[in-house]
C-alpha cells in the first residue's frame, strides 16, 4: 500500500472481496551460521495484504541462525486480532518494540525481550513513529483509507510513552509519512498520496517545545522517506507522480531549512543509512512505459557521489519480483533486502555480505517490510 497508487488500488480491491484468514502458528527455519555479536537479532514486520488481518512479526536469532515466522501470535495467544491489518512501521525504543498498524488504527507496544503485548495506542490511519525523551511521535493520515482529492490534512500525534496516552497533536501536510528529529525540530515528509494527481510537495518542520508547525520546505511531489546523516543533512525521497516526474532524492540543510541539492540520477523507493553510506533501492513504476526501473545503489553522503548502482553483485537480485524493504546491520554491514513477490502470498528476506553476495534467505509473512535490529536476546 505504501509504494504506489497501483498497489493501493489493488489492495483496496482485495479488501472488498477477501475474508479475514486465520494466521498460521510460528514456524522455525535454520538459515544463518549462528554468529553471536553485539546485535543479537532482528525483528521483521510483515504488512499483510489490506483487509486480511495478516500483519505478522518475524524474528531472526544471530546466535542460533534460526529465522522464526509469526512470533507475535505464539507469544500473545490472548490477543484476539493478533497484530491487525497492515503493519507500516517498526521501531525499538528503550525496552519496548513499537509496531504501527495502519488500517487497524493503532500502535502496538511490546516487550522487546519477549515480544509480548504491553499495550496499544489508538491513532487513526497511523503511518510512522519516532522518539525523543519520554515521547513518541506518530504520523497520521487522519482520515479514512481512500483516494480522495478533498482528503483532510494529516497530523502528528504526541504520545507519552510512560502512560501510552496521546497528549497533543500538530496538523501538518497531506498524508504525512516518515519523520526525523534534529535537535528540537521534527521534520515530516508529506506525500499527498490520497489527493492524486495533486500531491503534496512539502516537508513540515515542527518545533517540539511549542509542538506547532513553524515552517514548510517545498521539495518535490509525493515525499516519503527521511534519513539524517552525521553532518546534519536530511536526505528526502520523492516518489514522483509515476508519469512525467521521476522519483529522486533531495538533500536538506537543517540549519537553514532549505533544499541544497537534488540527485537527479538517483531514483528511490526505499533507503537506509549506515555510517556514510546511504543504501538505496529503486522499484520505480511508470504508467507510460508500464515497467519498473529497478536498481540497488550506494551513495557516499559525505561526497554525495553514487558509488555503485549494483550493490548486489552475484546476480541473485534477478530472483526478486518486487523488492520492498531494505536494512543494513550497523556492525557487520550485512545488507537485507525483502521481496514482497505478488503482494498476496508469503514473501522472502535475503541476507547479503557487505560485498553483495547472498549468504542466506528465508520465507516471511505477506509483504515483508520493516527490519529493526536488537541488542536484547529474545527470551523463550
Amino acid at each position: 500500500m505504501k509504494r504506489t497508487l497501483t498497489i493501493l488500488t489493488m489492495l483496496l480491491a482485495l479488501a472488498a472481496c477477501r475474508e479475514p484468514e486465520e494466521t498460521l502458528p510460528s514456524t522455525q527455519t535454520g538459515v544463518g551460521s549462528g554468529e553471536a555479536g553485539e546485535i543479537t537479532g532482528f525483528f521483521l514486520l510483515n504488512e499483510g495484504n489490506m483487509g486480511s488481518n495478516k500483519c505478522t512479526l518475524d524474528y531472526y536469532d544471530y546466535a542460533t541462525g534460526i529465522y522464526v515466522k509469526n512470533i507475535y501470535a505464539e507469544r500473545n495467544p490472548g490477543v484476539v486480532q493478533e497484530l491487525g491489518d497492515v503493519g507500516n512501521d517498526l521501531q525499538i525504543y528503550g525496552a519496548r518494540l513499537y509496531a504501527v498498524v495502519n488500517c487497524s488504527n493503532l500502535v502496538e507496544v511490546m516487550d522487546v525481550a519477549t515480544a509480548r503485548h504491553i499495550g496499544s495506542v489508538s491513532i487513526p490511519n497511523c503511518r510512522y513513529i519516532t522518539f525523543k525523551d519520554q515521547y513518541a511521535y506518530v504520523s497520521s493520515y487522519a482520515g479514512p483509507v481512500e483516494i480522495d482529492p478533498n482528503s483532510r490534512r494529516g497530523y502528528v500525534a504526541k504520545v507519552d510513552t510512560t502512560t501510552l496516552q496521546v497528549v497533543d497533536s500538530c496538523t501538518v501536510g497531506y498524508q504525512p509519512e516518515e519523520m526525523v528529529i534534529v535537535g528540537n525540530k521534527l521534520y515530516v515528509a508529506n506525500s499527498g498520496g490520497y489527493r492524486v494527481p495533486d500531491y503534496d510537495h512539502t516537508v513540515s518542520v515542527i518545533d517540539l517545545t511549542s509542538f506547532k508547525e513553524i515552517k514548510t520546505i517545498d521539495v518535490a511531489p509525493n515525499l516519503h522517506r527521511l534519513e539524517l546523516d552525521a553532518y546534519g543533512y536530511l536526505w528526502v525521497s520523492s516518489r514522483g507522480d509515476y508519469y512525467d516526474i521521476q522519483p529522486m532524492v533531495f538533500v536538506i540543510n537543517t540549519e537553514a531549512d532549505f533544499v541544497m541539492e537534488q540527485l537527479d540520477l538517483l531514483a528511490c523507493s526505499d533507503m537506509t543509512l549506515c555510517g556514510d553510506s546511504l543504501y538505496v533501492y529503486s522499484n520505480a513504476w511508470n504508467y507510460f512505459t508500464q515497467t519498473s526501473d529497478v536498481n540497488y545503489a550506494i551513495v557516499d553522503v559525505k561526497t554525495r557521489q553514487v558509488l555503485t548502482r549494483h550493490f548486489i553483485t552475484d546476480g541473485t537480485d534477478m530472483q526478486f519480483q518486487n523488492p520492498y524493504g531494505i536494512a543494513v546491520n550497523p556492525n557487520t554491514h550485512e545488507i537485507f533486502v525483502t521481496d514482497a513477490r505478488d503482494y498476496i502470498t508469503p514473501g522472502k528476506v535475503y541476507c547479503y555480505s557487505p560485498e553483495g553476495r547472498l549468504k542466506w534467505s528465508a520465507n516471511t509473512g505477506d509483504i515483508p517490510s520493516r527490519i529493526v535490529f536488537t541488542h536484547t536476546p529474545l527470551l523463550r
